[in-house]
């Protein structure tokens, strides 16, 4: 399938641009593991086709589902978008544009996906993938730190403030 498939989310999520994954890839989860309450390495990530996968991750039951079926992504089942995974996509807002991430990955194929995501969560100054909840870029703190949050900033910020 290629390069970095293993954090090629089978619900369309670049696991690359998960704040756990990026904690782990620079071994700085003292933090996450203060804000969850969860011990490191329940919390540590390597992206969701990888061994280590945090504790959200674990059950997932997306991955069981596209295993059974013998699919890569959600958007190649016959019964795309199930409940399942329109639930999923509503409850957080790094989720907001997951159907269009799957259906992007359908209709282009797994390398421009890729291209697409890399580009869509890398800071436009620096190159440095930035997780969603990261207004600023957190190398050179360029505003904002990706194309997604720039597009979607104001349904993030007032996500952010349901959360606390």
């Amino acid at each position: 399938m290629g390069k970095g498939m293993e954090t090629a989310g089978i619900c369309g999520l670049f696991c690359e641009s998960c704040s756990f994954y990026i904690a782990t890839q620079e071994n700085n989860l003292e933090p996450l593991s203060k804000i969850t309450g969860k011990p490191v390495d329940e919390i540590r990530c390597n992206g969701c086709r990888s061994d280590t996968v945090t504790f959200y991750c674990k059950t997932c039951s997306m991955k069981k589902c596209a295993s059974d079926k013998d699919i890569n992504f959600c958007s190649e089942c016959g019964k795309y978008p199930c409940d399942t995974l329109k639930e999923f996509q509503a409850a957080k807002p790094h989720r907001l544009e997951l159907f269009s991430s799957l259906d992007f990955v359908r209709e282009n194929g797994y390398t421009a996906w890729r291209e697409k995501m890399e580009k869509d969560y890398s800071c436009g100054k620096c190159g440095t993938i930035n997780s969603i909840y990261e207004f600023s870029c957190r190398k050179c703190k360029n505003s904002p730190s990706n194309p997604y949050v720039g597009r979607n900033m104001e349904k993030i910020a007032v996500a952010k403030i349901k959360l606390t």
